[in-house]
């Protein structure tokens, strides 16, 4: 079988078009890592800010054991640097929790910025989550709050199995 030149040009073209088909798709896969890490750093930027970790420190000195003791302690209004301080932090943390439920960042990377931040608040904010539930009949406040926390649980489990 001999291979006149238009057959050998219409078989290069066509590996051409392959070649450029799968760079442009390897391109593609940088890209949207490049800027799942961007979007995560941006957020440790947020995170590390001295407004954020004022807030964040406050709400973890706060001392109660459930919602009512919260409430008699800190208050429940909007005019409290309480309040605000409370409500910064737990935004932060549904906002990550929403993109990784989404899938728009990689856990390993939150895990790896976030997760023992992410595990102390939940655990210190759990009982004012509820309590905020409860009391505004809203089951889905900080829901993916909660999420990020299950989330990097799982991680750390698997990551760190437990020893028998």
């Amino acid at each position: 079988m001999a291979l006149d030149i238009p057959s050998i040009s219409a078989i290069v073209a066509a590996i051409g078009v392959l070649l450029g088909v799968v760079f442009a798709a390897l391109q593609l896969r940088n890209l949207v890592r490049a800027r799942q890490t961007d979007l995560v750093m941006r957020l440790y930027s947020a995170y590390g800010s001295k407004e954020f970790q004022e807030a964040w420190v406050e709400t973890l000195r706060l001392e109660f054991k459930d919602y009512h003791e919260y409430l008699k302690k800190y208050g429940a209004t909007s005019q409290k640097p309480v309040y605000t301080s409370v409500n910064m932090v737990a935004a932060f943390f549904e906002g990550i929790g929403i993109l990784l439920r989404r899938g728009l960042i990689d856990i390993a990377l939150v895990d790896e910025l976030f997760s023992s931040d992410v595990i102390i608040t939940w655990r210190k904010m759990k009982p004012l989550v509820e309590g905020w539930r409860q009391h505004f009949n809203r089951p889905q406040i900080s829901e993916y709050f909660e999420y990020l926390y299950n989330e990097m649980q799982k991680r750390e489990q698997t990551i760190q199995p437990a020893s028998t």
